[in-house]
């Protein structure tokens, strides 16, 4: 019996089973709704409140937010960029902004091995959907 066939055959799985995984997409975040609200100091606007919930590597694609939207993170890091801006880690107890103009070009966990997990305050028009793909 010949092994060497067999080793090619079960490197070339190797390599095709790493270039699927990298080739994936990344973890998908979790988002659940905390709270929904009217202002009524400010006619015809809201504040939606939810928690994002990033698995290890996860991310999202560019998008924008229909909305004022402040961020602060509760546990592990997250990585943030809006289009133009710097690049930021930002570490439990940190907070980031995005206008309704912004393209958060970049967002994801900036661990491969921890969760991570942050806080989302939306003002914006009531019954608007705060996300949009970005153009």
């Amino acid at each position: 019996m010949n092994i060497v066939p067999r080793l090619r055959l079960g490197f070339l799985v190797l390599v095709l089973n790493s270039i699927v995984v990298y080739a994936a997409d990344p973890p998908a975040p979790t988002a659940k709704p905390v709270l929904t609200q009217a202002l009524p100091d400010l006619k015809g606007k809201e504040v939606t409140i939810l928690t994002v919930e990033y698995p290890p590597g996860g991310a999202s694609p560019s998008h924008r937010h229909n909305a004022d939207t402040f961020v602060y993170v509760l546990e592990g890091a997250v990585v943030m960029q809006v289009a133009g801006g710097k690049e930021v880690t930002l570490t439990a107890g940190q907070t980031f902004y995005e206008s309704p103009t912004d393209i958060h070009s970049v967002s994801r966990n900036a661990s491969a091995t921890q969760p991570a997990k942050f806080l989302v305050f939306f003002v914006k028009d009531q019954g608007a959907p705060a996300t949009a793909p970005a153009k």
